[in-house]
């Protein structure tokens, strides 16, 4: 279980880090001839012979109801390794034809492609947040645990307060404090400050526990005696024997980052268009007429779900490692 998940993880982020590669369009280019067109189905045989993948043109036949008809009087091949003018790219076909894999939303982009660039802000969105949540979470709870006194109390109080308030509305209320006409490169970093900022409160009270129970430790003791900073008791002593605690955390809350991400993109208050995020493109799958008509705009919730399942799947193997141990 633990190599699928790796598996399906790397899958995701390496279609992640080669879009510029394998979007065939760039994730903003529009075709208003196309809105809402179904995915394109590839070929191999014409007419009886084998001539390689290929595809055929579609035409809009109703314009109300986005209906599509394929014309298979005309054909056009798919070409791998090619230069075209969006780039150099592993497939592409005339523009006569156009290829759409996951069909296109409702301004006729490309999903497969806006999915692929959409993936690198809503996987990284998730790596970066937790690094900076594990950051605060084990500086913070480090040293309450580890100095105790006042020290732990304010921090103890302050993530109290933090967890008192419901994760979701008090994303909703920092977002709220920022206009709305941020950049999307703003709104990036501000939506990995805000899951971050929620997010730390919990990590830092279980690495507190964790803390208090090393701090007395003959090893630690022994370490103080040779002089050593506290820094380095922490970093070098104490918190490496909560490495395999961290890393079971980490696959579980790269998920729920991935979904705040999402849930902000899909109110509107994440991500702005043209800029694609998986959260934004499930937008239009608030519509359960366009989702029953056009089904191929959950493709974004598909990939989620898929990344969210994998990370569990992770930690769950991680666990049962341990426990077997």
């Amino acid at each position: 279980m633990r190599y699928l998940a790796l598996g399906i993880l790397f899958f995701f982020y390496l279609l992640a880090l080669l879009a510029d590669f394998l979007a065939p369009y760039p994730y903003d280019l529009q075709n208003r001839q196309a809105p809402y067109h179904p995915p394109t189905k590839v070929h191999l045989f014409y007419k009886g012979t084998f001539v390689g993948p290929y595809v055929h043109p579609y035409h809009l036949v109703n314009p109300i109801f986005k209906t599509y008809k394929e014309d298979t009087s005309k054909i056009c091949k798919v070409r791998f390794f090619t230069k075209t003018p969006y780039g150099f790219k592993l497939f592409y076909t005339p523009p006569k034809c156009g290829i759409y894999l996951l069909g296109t939303d409702k301004l006729g982009r490309d999903i497969f492609s806006r999915l692929l660039y959409g993936a690198r802000i809503s996987l990284s969105i998730g790596l970066i947040g937790v690094a900076i949540t594990f950051l605060l979470g084990i500086i913070f709870g480090g040293l309450a645990g580890y100095y105790g006194g006042w020290v732990d109390s304010v921090v103890m109080r302050l993530t109290e307060v933090l967890m008192s308030i419901p994760g979701f509305y008090l994303m909703l209320a920092l977002r709220a404090v920022f206009p709305l006409d941020m950049s999307s490169i703003e709104v990036f970093f501000l939506i990995v400050f805000i899951l971050s900022f929620v997010g730390w409160a919990g990590l830092a009270r279980v690495i507190r526990g964790l803390v208090l129970s090393y701090r007395n430790a003959e090893y630690v003791l022994a370490a103080k005696t040779y002089g050593a900073s506290t820094l380095r008791i922490l970093f070098k002593h104490i918190l490496p024997n909560t490495y395999f605690y961290l890393l079971i955390t980490a696959t579980s809350a790269v998920p729920s980052y991935i979904l705040g991400e999402a849930a902000l993109s899909l109110l509107g208050l994440g991500i702005q268009e043209p800029y694609p995020s998986w959260g934004n493109m499930l937008s239009e799958a608030r519509s359960l007429t366009a989702i029953t008509f056009y089904p191929w705009i959950l493709a974004p919730g598909v990939a989620i779900f898929l990344v969210i399942v994998a990370f569990n799947m992770l930690g769950d193997s991680l666990v049962e490692k341990n426990r077997n141990k």
